[in-house]
């Protein structure tokens, strides 16, 4: 599985963070999620942090599921 990039941040005045994908507005934090998102970054990996923050990340399964009995029409 390819490791997720494109990812960037930005923090702004009053403890708001953009997310963006590729240019993209993937998600808006504020508050305590924000602050959250901030020290998980920090610590580990950004690109992943991001990826799984805005939900936007490959889970490994598609082609899987998408050759699955159940889903073939």
């Amino acid at each position: 599985m390819p490791r997720p990039h494109g990812f960037t941040y930005e923090q702004h005045a009053g403890g708001t963070v953009h997310i963006s994908h590729h240019g993209r507005p993937a998600t808006t934090l504020n508050g305590a999620r924000a602050a959250r998102f901030l020290a998980e970054a920090e610590t580990s990996d950004p690109q992943l942090v991001m990826a799984r923050w805005t939900g936007n990340y490959k889970r490994g399964n598609e082609r899987t599921a998408r050759h699955h009995p159940r889903n073939r029409r």
